[in-house]
Order: C-alpha cells, then structure tokens, then sequence
C-alpha cells in the first residue's frame, strides 16, 4: 500500500509494524492519516492501526519461563554450601537434581541455563583443581584420545578409581576406592566400591566381575599397578608380570596386556569414564558406606542402560551379542581359591551378629535372622542374602559391642515407642554407659 505525502513522495506500507513512519510523520505535521482507510487495505480493526500508528511493536519472540527456574533456590543452596556437597561438572548437579528433586529436563537445556547464570557459572568456572576434604582433583579437560576397536569377547580393560576422600553422613572421612572394567566391544561397565586395592580384593572383584558379565575375555589390559605388576612394562623392557595374578589369569584363561608406563590412552576405554565417579563429592556428607556403595551401583547400572555415544550401542544389550564369544569361568574349586569367603551369622535379639569375640550392629529389622558375611581388610560387610545392609570397620580394642549411632537411636525408638521424647539423647547416654561398662 502506498500513502502519498505532501512533500510528493510516498511512504509504502507492507505490515502493520511499518506504520510508525506515518507516526512520526504525523508528529511533525507532514501528513494526515486515515486510519479507516489503512485499515481495510490491511484488513484489520481500526484501533489496531492507531496502536500501531503510536509506536506498538508485536514481539518476535515469545517470553517463557523455563521450569528449571523452579529450581533456582535449590541450585542455589547446593552451591553454595562451603563445599559440603561438591559438583565438579555441570552433569553431576544436573544428574543429582534429576535424581533426588525430580528435575525433568535435557542435560543439554539445563547446561545452557545454567551457562547464562554468572551466579552459578562462576561456581564451575572455579572448579578447575579444585581441593576437596584435603585431596586435590584435577578437573582439566583432556586431549581427546581415539580408541582403537577390538572384537566381540577380545578384551576387557581394568583400572581402579584411587582415593576418593569423603565425609559420611556422620562426619567421619573414609578413603575410598572404585574398582573398575570395562569389556572393550560392548563397552559394558563393572564398579565396585572397595576400602582397599590389596591383591585378594582385587581377585575376588575379578571374579565376582566376569561372573557378572557371563564370561572372560581373552585378554586384560590393565596398567602398572602393583598387585599385577613386580616390574612396570617400560619402552624398553615387556616388565614382569606378579606370580601369583599370573596364575590367577592361568586359571581364568586370559592374557595379561599391561599398557607402557605413562601411556594410559591404550586403556582409555576405562580411563575416560572415570570421571563420572567424581558424582559421589554430589553426596558428600548425606550417606554412609553402605549408601555409597549403593550409588556407585547406581552410577554403574545408569551407563549399562543407556546409549553410548561412540558405539550408538546401550552396552547391557550390547553385551548380550559378546557374550557368546567370552571364555566360560573356571570351576567352582579353581574359583573358591580366589573369591573371600562367605560367613554364616545370625543376628541375636537385639540386632547384634558375632563376629571374633565381638558383637557387631545390624538394623533392628533383622533381629533373629541368618545373615551372612564377609571380613577382609579390617572391614566386615554383612548381608542379607544378597543386600548389603551393614559395613562395620572391625574392632581391634577390648570393647565387646560396636553399634552404629543410627542403630543406636532405631532400637531406642522402637523399645520406647515415644518419638518425640528426646530419643537421640537417650541413645546418646546408653552408648555412654555400654562403654563405660566394660572398660
């Protein structure tokens, strides 16, 4: 549409968003508008070209809320709490919302959110060798490595997750470890949580580990580590393999691979996960031993269950195809020399099992049941047919009862049955006196 003015020029108007010219032109007299008549030729309400005509521009975009806003106290709260909780990636806070606070919203989304946040940019841009409970975690990006491919059943790759230092929920600091493998194809993955890398718990993960995975590779790439290794493989020199894990891989069937010291990119296929056990700072202080090992068990089963974004796999399902080119496991009386043997423990009525002259606390639930057990390491780990209930450090002194401070407080609930009759302290005073008594 074209509007002729009085200084013989025409003014063309093609949407109602170019009607301010006519607005401005009207302020310094140039033209008079008929607002009727632009309103026909554009085929709306006359009022609307007024609105126009004033200055009113329709925004391209509409405003929304994102849903993650609903969460911005929570974020706030966890990142901001003196390093109690610490989130060394983006992913973990998003994957620790998703899973405790019902967050439901891409990683890639949430990621973006937080990008455009300085509040909480900051706190991840500050990250990088970052000192936690003492130990420092070196979070830098690294240099991409390219894995090379191996074939259904050749290889399986093993490392351990060192060192993790962490507050449980009852203030004490534990040094911790993950034991990890990987089967190379399906890229299946196997975490367990171990107070220790001592040779017998590292055969008996192995065990427990290919057991799992429904056979044995071929071949075990593993790095230098001392319970495999008496001499490092170097450049120079193919290193000696430790007897008796050269035995153990005799038994079960496999070659033993180790990588050339300070060349780790040849087991990156366990080396590059690593970093998702860094999730377990996300819990730092809230769990006990036992919710830990639980949450590496999480971590695990998460990885296996969904899409591998170099194989465009999901590994369980993958691994399924593997399977069949796996070596069978060893008999059971080649196994039994290698795997921690099993206790068999009842739990008295008042929770308690016996374990080498010494009482040890279970929840109160299990009063009166079998239960079984293992100890190695100076640690026993009780459990209800498979479930871990229970990991108690073992008692070296002359006291005969070791209770955990939430036993302590379950059974003190339970024979009271008064809640709110200040049961912590009550528990508090009987540990205080059980002590006393056999000193």
């Amino acid at each position: 549409m074209l509007i002729n003015i009085e200084v013989n020029n025409n003014v063309e108007i093609r949407s109602l968003n170019d009607l301010f010219i006519l607005g401005r032109l009207q302020e310094v007299g140039s033209i008079k508008v008929n607002k009727s008549e632009i309103a026909r030729e554009l085929g709306v309400d006359r009022r609307t070209v007024s609105k126009y005509i004033d200055g009113y521009s329709k925004c391209d975009t509409r405003k929304r809320g994102s849903k993650i806003d609903e969460y911005y106290d929570v974020i706030d709260y966890l990142l901001n709490q003196q390093d109690v909780q610490v989130f060394f990636y983006k992913r973990v806070l998003w994957q620790y919302l998703v899973d405790n606070h019902d967050l439901n919203c891409a990683q890639s989304s949430f990621r973006r959110w937080i990008s455009q946040r300085n509040e909480f940019q900051s706190y991840f841009d500050g990250k990088t060798n970052r000192t936690v409970n003492g130990v420092k975690r070196d979070c830098k990006s690294k240099a991409h490595i390219i894995t090379y491919q191996t074939g259904m059943g050749e290889e399986a790759q093993l490392d351990w997750k060192e060192e993790l230092t962490i507050t449980l929920k009852t203030g004490e600091l534990v040094t911790l470890n993950v034991f990890a493998l990987v089967y190379s194809f399906s890229r299946f993955k196997i975490y367990f949580l171990s107070m220790s890398k001592t040779q017998t718990v590292l055969f008996h993960h192995l065990d427990t580990a290919f057991e799992m995975a429904g056979g044995v590779p071929k071949t075990l790439r593993t790095d230098n580590m001392k319970t495999v290794m008496d001499d490092p493989r170097t450049e120079y020199s193919k290193g000696k393999i430790n007897n008796k894990f050269a035995q153990f891989a005799k038994d079960y069937g496999f070659e033993v691979k180790p990588c050339i010291a300070g060349e780790p990119e040849v087991k990156a296929k366990v080396e590059a996960p690593m970093k998702l056990l860094d999730e377990l700072y996300a819990y730092n202080g809230l769990l006990d031993l036992v919710g830990l090992r639980n949450q590496v068990t999480k971590i695990c089963d998460r990885e296996n269950n969904k899409l591998h974004s170099e194989t465009g796999k999901i590994p369980i399902l993958h691994l399924q195809k593997e399977k069949g080119f796996l070596s069978p496991l060893p008999q059971d009386n080649i196994r039994s020399l290698y795997k921690i043997k099993e206790l068999s423990l009842k739990a008295d009525s008042q929770g308690f099992v016996s374990y080498s002259g010494k009482k040890y606390s279970t929840p109160i639930k299990y009063c009166g049941k079998e239960l079984n057990a293992q100890a190695f390491d100076d640690y026993l780990y009780v459990y209800n047919n498979t479930e871990l209930i229970v990991i108690h450090q073992i008692s070296k002194d002359n006291v005969k009862k070791i209770e955990l401070a939430e036993h302590a407080l379950e059974k003190a609930e339970y024979s009271l049955m008064r809640s709110g009759q200040s049961i912590k302290e009550f528990a508090e005073n009987n540990l205080k006196e059980l002590g006393e008594m056999y000193k």
